[in-house]
């Protein structure tokens, strides 16, 4: 069964620093374009970051660009969100997606969806 996992959530205070996980099985991160996502309360689900097939291209949304770092692994199969410097307004839940290619920083023609992960940004 193919799938997506993400993991590294939690409770973090204002200007401190998570580390999302995006594991994958049934399929290998390398022959996908990888995208995390975010949805906050009362709000659309929107992009945060897409990493192409391979591996060469990376982009970030404005809000995240110079806090937020998407990185991919192939030796164990995922694809990392490291978050740094993180705001209240980062508060959401974190989604990440398998698809056909990134256009900027959305990835596009999704095939798997992960069930997201909780990140709440407070003091």
């Amino acid at each position: 069964q193919s799938q997506l996992v993400e993991s590294g959530g939690g409770l973090v205070q204002p200007g401190g620093s998570l580390r999302l996980s995006c594991a994958a099985s049934g399929f290998t991160v390398d022959s996908y374009a990888i995208g995390w996502f975010r949805q906050a309360p009362g709000k659309e689900r929107e992009g945060v970051s897409c990493i192409s097939r391979s591996g060469g291209s990376t982009n970030y949304a404005d809000s995240v660009k110079g806090r937020f770092t998407i990185s991919r692994d192939n030796a164990k199969n995922t694809v990392y969100l490291q978050m740094n410097s993180l705001k209240p307004e980062d508060t959401a839940i974190y989604y990440c997606a398998a698809g056909s290619f990134c256009s900027g920083y959305v990835c596009y023609n999704k095939s798997y969806w992960g069930q997201g992960t909780q990140v709440t940004v407070s003091s």
